[in-house]
């Protein structure tokens, strides 16, 4: 039986998070959060204006070290802006990589909305500093890509412990951003 009283900021949260995990932003609903804590959907809507607005308060404190981040590169350049992106992402996205794993695959569509219309921005700016600041396209494509498979490393290996993790992902791109020599004709290029 519910229990329809309102419930905690805190297990609205928590539900919203195992059920976004589970069944994905999309295919969770407020009557499903409600479900799993055990109330009503009047008593997350007590809490929480509507589902975005959850989503917003889960991603909140990832999307303040991101928005740091942005910050710290932006007066860098060249390598140094490489390797301060890189730790600086490898920390942000083994830190909360529960954040990541519960919306994997969903971010083309939640960057549509616009308490995220930010972060679109922000990582563009990450893979400029990624790249060098440099308009190569083999540099721009191994930032991108970089960036994704951190992302999804993150995501997949949620229970590898961190001392393990971080170093890992450190050396995937520490390889990944090696200087890149151009290439001296066209047939090297394949």
């Amino acid at each position: 039986m519910a229990r329809d009283t309102p419930q905690t900021h805190g297990e609205i949260l928590a539900a919203a998070a195992r059920r976004f995990a589970v069944t994905g932003y999309r295919g969770t609903s407020l009557q499903d959060i409600a479900r799993e804590v055990g109330c009503s959907k009047a008593a997350v809507l007590y809490h929480f204006a509507s589902k975005e607005a959850l989503l917003a308060e889960l991603l909140a404190q990832p999307l303040e070290v991101l928005r740091q981040l942005d910050e710290r590169l932006a007066p860098l350049d060249g390598a140094e802006a490489q390797r301060a992106g890189a730790e600086g992402f490898v920390d942000l996205a083994v830190r909360f990589r529960r954040e990541i794993a519960l919306l994997r695959g969903e971010f083309p569509e939640l960057l549509a909305q616009p308490a995220f219309a930010h972060v679109q921005q922000i990582s563009e700016r990450l893979v400029d500093a990624l790249s060098g600041h440099t308009d190569r396209l083999e540099a721009r494509i191994t930032a991108m890509v970089l960036l994704a498979g951190i992302s999804e490393a993150c995501a997949e290996f949620v229970d590898v412990p961190d001392d393990d993790l971080r170093p890992a992902l450190l050396a995937v791109a520490r390889r990944a951003l090696a200087p890149l020599d151009p290439p001296s004709t066209t047939e090297d290029r394949i």
